[in-house]
């Protein structure tokens, strides 16, 4: 298992077109103690930014105007190397949830915020993400001398 503070170290991005909705959530996650916290309110930079980033969680709002919120999950599916994708979605449309889902995403809120929920909801995929990266390099070690060993061996 993780410590917390391996948990709020994990780098978050908060994408939203609304800057209310942003600063809530930036005051909200570094109350909790949370240290590495971007924002964006240009959804069509999301993805450069991840490719640069390589976030740990991604809280996207869905209805953002020009680029919404499910373009920007297909957007995030192209670069995401690990094949992990932790997107946290935020939505005041109940009907966006399951579509969100089926998108992509692993998890969603609700507008209008409720905290416990967000920083409940934060923590725990910040902490499958974290969990999910620390397997993937211990399959590497467990590989790795395999692969070597087997190398100076003649077929």
């Amino acid at each position: 298992m993780l410590d917390s503070p391996d948990v709020l170290t994990g780098k978050v991005l908060i994408v939203d077109d609304q800057q209310a909705s942003v600063r809530l959530l930036e005051r909200m996650l570094r109350g909790a103690g949370y240290t590495s916290v971007a924002s964006t309110l240009e959804p069509h930079l999301v993805s450069q930014l991840h490719r640069k980033n390589r976030y740990d969680l991604i809280l996207l709002d869905l209805q953002m105007p020009g680029m919404d919120g499910f373009q920007v999950l297909e957007g995030l599916k192209e670069v995401e190397e690990d094949g992990y994708l932790s997107v946290l979605v935020m939505t005041a449309h109940p009907g966006h949830k399951r579509r969100a889902l089926q998108a992509g995403a692993k998890d969603f809120i609700s507008k209008p915020f409720n905290a416990v929920e967000v920083l409940a909801r934060v923590y725990n995929l910040l902490e499958l993400r974290l969990l999910h990266m620390q397997s993937k390099k211990r399959q590497r070690k467990l590989r790795w001398p395999r692969t070597e060993s087997r190398a100076g061996q003649l077929p």
